[in-house]
């Protein structure tokens, strides 16, 4: 097994790990997750199913690791790009921050098999107000994680070139 193999296995195990602390952080600690919150947590979401889905992809050829290298980016890159937005948002002075939005319970409410999905999408805290986890906001943790993914995926492609 290859370098880019092994890492994409670790990658599987790490989005786990990530999404099982957001649903910890919600409905053990009790933090209500805001609508970025939300999205970032389908970010690690779709990175964990497209790691999966890339760890079955041929790996052999240079081809096969860039094009899953390309796939874990995309929503990688998703994610982080919200994360910041949220920091953003959070950085700017109490009432000033824009609302944002709907919550996605009330957003997917009609959707099929919406009783199946939502315990992910429920949430209803504020964007502009930042939770802590060990004493840091949570937005830098999603692009800790996020940016982690991205350099580790393309760490191990250069490596296995």
């Amino acid at each position: 097994m290859n370098f880019f193999r092994k890492t994409i296995f670790f990658l599987v195990v790490l989005s786990i790990l990530a999404a099982c602390g957001s649903f910890v952080s919600q409905y053990v600690l009790g933090m209500d997750p805001c609508v970025l919150c939300i999205l970032q947590r389908l970010s690690v979401l779709a990175v964990g199913l497209v790691v999966l889905a890339a760890a079955f992809f041929r790996q052999a050829s240079k081809i096969g690791r860039l094009f899953s290298a390309l796939l874990v980016s995309v929503p990688a890159v998703y994610g982080a790009g919200v994360a910041a937005y949220q920091l953003w948002l959070q950085s700017l002075p109490p009432g000033s921050a824009p609302s944002c939005g709907a919550p996605w319970t009330f957003r997917l409410k009609d959707w099929p098999l919406f009783d199946w999905f939502e315990p992910i999408v429920r949430g209803f805290g504020d964007c502009a107000v930042p939770d802590y986890l060990l004493g840091i906001a949570l937005p830098y943790w999603s692009i800790a994680y996020f940016g982690f993914v991205i350099v580790l995926v393309w760490f191990a492609w250069f490596k296995t070139k």
